[in-house]
């Protein structure tokens, strides 16, 4: 029987997603890759979910691809055209599960500490927050395993790190400390208890109107690729599109008598 890669759990509207494989420091395995972008997937397909948390169990938050998946045919691609082009859409897929994270509609947030190295990287690059032990570690792993990260690390955190930085992290395998990655900005803050601070936050989320979140989600994410320009003509359509009066009257009732505001689910996809 195959082992389970994670856990999800909900408290109201927020969603918590652990990593369980602690005994292998929490390994990307072939399930980990097949399930979580459907599970992600399901997460955002009902509405009710505003923040998801993701943690990983044990010491480490996860230390990447496990060795199964390099073992794996499909990923050791015989010499010949056609067999390497059919790798580019086996890496794609391995993409496009992490892609999940970033195309979600609710904010996801990372939780991490000990290792957070190779593939583990890449899927923190792609959540919208993330807190960090003390203990906590960053690294693109690949380098040292003489291969190059394919799976997002180098597409997104030259949004989230200084250009040093991460070619220091690309050619030499530097390792990022928490401190240093709260010091750039990469990590929302140093905890000692990042799953609670990341609760904490998601808590916060959920408690805002879930139109206006994910509007502004949207917005952000496409002002990091287009022009500013570009991006205001996006906000405005946005906005136009979305714009939800029940909601505004009810954040600002709500908040006059400093009390939680109530606002519809997002709609079922």
């Amino acid at each position: 029987m195959t082992e389970a890669p994670f856990t999800v759990s909900r408290d109201g509207a927020v969603a918590h997603l652990r990593l369980c494989r602690p005994h292998a420091a929490n390994s990307m395995t072939p399930a980990f890759w097949a399930q979580f972008p459907e599970q992600v997937r399901a997460l955002d397909a009902g509405g009710n979910v505003r923040a998801l948390v993701i943690s990983g169990e044990g010491k480490h938050f996860c230390s990447g691809m496990d060795v199964a998946v390099f073992q794996t045919a499909e990923l050791r691609p015989d010499d010949g055209p056609a067999a390497r082009e059919a790798f580019i859409h086996k890496v794609r897929r391995l993409q496009e599960a992490l892609s999940s994270v970033s195309r979600a509609r609710f904010p996801v947030i990372a939780a991490i500490q000990g290792a957070c190295i190779g593939g583990a990287l890449d899927l923190v690059s792609a959540c919208d927050l993330r807190f960090a032990a003390e203990d906590a570690y960053f690294r693109i792993e690949e380098i040292n395993i003489g291969m190059m990260a394919d799976v997002g690390s180098l597409q997104r955190l030259p949004h989230l790190l200084p250009d040093a930085v991460l070619r220091q992290m690309a050619f030499c395998g530097l390792t990022l400390r928490a401190s240093q990655a709260a010091a750039l900005g990469f990590v929302n803050g140093v905890s000692p208890d990042p799953v609670a601070a990341a609760l904490a936050a998601a808590s916060e989320i959920a408690a805002r109107a879930p139109l206006a979140i994910t509007a502004s989600k949207r917005a952000i994410d496409f002002a990091r690729e287009h022009t500013v320009a570009e991006s205001l003509d996006q906000v405005a359509l946005l906005q136009a599109a979305l714009w939800n009066t029940k909601d505004v009257l009810g954040a600002l009732t709500a908040r006059a008598a400093r009390q939680q505001g109530e606002f519809a689910a997002l709609g079922a996809l």
